[in-house]
């Protein structure tokens, strides 16, 4: 379930999908396709905008663990007052430039914006701000989530996601940029090393919320965020080998109320022990309880409110911003192998309802969504 790589080669596919699809004419090579992405114009990745009340703000921090482990975390947030604040790309630059080179996805595809602005202002009008945190799959950043994490920010939580060094591809203030380890008996500390990157990002969430900024650069934290996280109201939400993480933080971390797992596996104590808090798995292919026997014995072990919702015909990284981004490069068949053949505007609606509901539920006491099949949504199903 934790296995790396799940979407290794997407973009160079994709690209491949854009020649089928005769978006650029028919060339032999990814660096032959670049050469004749360059003569056509550059093409602009987009993903769609979160539909909340409130604008998007975000701010990048630089950690160090008690144990010296470096970490780099986002927070996401509504904002106020951000005219004058750039928006953040969706991955930095240095980043980018690694992923697109391991992709082969031509330099004339740029990545997307996204609509969090850089040290905005925290809007404080609807009241404390529930937390949850986000942890992505192997291999990836902490971006790989963009929609369901604006999506909630412009609803008033408080997100911070984290790119578990050594595990993701991640740039430090000072340029350096790491890579994924390669995959051998020397990363299984990686299970390990995630759900300590949880803890302590859940242990300075004090510093946040009194105006201590934990940042190494010491980087000031954004306007109005001094008292304004409610640290009794902790959520949790990983896709792929992050909903392993969300598992093991909260058997490891009772500070933790509410566990999403978006098509994610379980590993370690918690399949036997189980959980007595709130648990919603999303099912898209890897996440099955009838086909992986760790998942279907952590199931039945845990005491608390649980559901398992799935949608038909998408594909395990339809859970993730690829749904958005694989239908602008490519089209037909290609776009149906790499994200199923479900409307990716469905798929997206359901990454934003479905998410914000679980945790409006668990954290903020309120909705019915979850309570069982919904006309508005008919394409979800409920896994008994």
């Amino acid at each position: 379930m934790a296995s790396k790589r799940t979407t290794r080669r997407m973009l160079l596919t994709a690209c491949a999908g854009m020649v089928a699809a005769g978006l650029i004419p028919g060339v032999a090579t990814a660096a032959e396709a670049g050469a004749v992405a360059a003569a056509a114009g550059r093409i602009r990745l987009t993903l769609p905008a979160p539909t909340g009340p409130y604008a998007v703000g975000t701010m990048p921090l630089h950690l160090r663990t008690p144990a010296g482990r470096e970490l780099m975390i986002s927070l996401w947030y509504p904002a106020r007052d951000t005219g004058r604040s750039p928006v953040a790309p969706w991955l930095p630059t240095g980043v980018a430039q690694r992923y697109k080179a391991a992709e082969g996805l031509p330099a004339e595809v740029e990545l997307p914006l996204t609509h969090g602005h850089v040290g905005a202002a925290v809007d404080r009008r609807g009241g404390p701000l529930p937390v949850v945190l986000y942890s992505p799959g192997n291999d990836a950043f902490r971006s790989t989530n963009t929609v369901v994490v604006e999506e909630l920010a412009s609803r008033g939580y408080l997100v911070v996601t984290i790119d578990h060094t050594g595990d993701a591809y991640v740039q430090f203030p000072d340029g350096r940029v790491l890579v994924p380890l390669p995959d051998g008996p020397d990363t299984q500390w990686i299970a390990a090393a995630r759900v300590t990157d949880v803890r302590h990002v859940l242990d300075i969430l004090g510093h946040l919320n009194r105006g201590v900024s934990p940042d190494l650069e010491q980087h000031r934290l954004p306007a109005g965020l001094t008292g304004a996280i409610d640290q009794r109201r902790i959520g949790i939400a990983g896709y792929s080998a992050g909903g392993v993480t969300v598992a093991s933080a909260m058997y490891a971390d009772d500070r933790i109320d509410a566990g999403l797992s978006l098509d994610g596996g379980v590993g370690g104590p918690v399949v036997t022990a189980g959980l007595d808090r709130p648990f919603l798995l999303m099912t898209a292919t890897k996440a099955v309880r009838a086909t992986v026997p760790e998942l279907a014995e952590f199931w039945t072990h845990l005491r608390g409110w649980k559901r398992n919702i799935r949608m038909a015909d998408v594909s395990h990284v339809s859970y993730s911003d690829d749904e958005a981004l694989v239908p602008q490069l490519t089209t037909g068949q290609d776009t149906t192998a790499l994200i199923g053949s479900a409307d990716p505007a469905r798929v997206l609606a359901v990454q934003r309802a479905y998410p914000r509901a679980f945790f409006d539920l668990h954290l903020r006491h309120r909705g019915h969504l979850l309570d069982g099949p919904s006309k508005l949504y008919p394409d979800v199903q409920f896994i008994p």
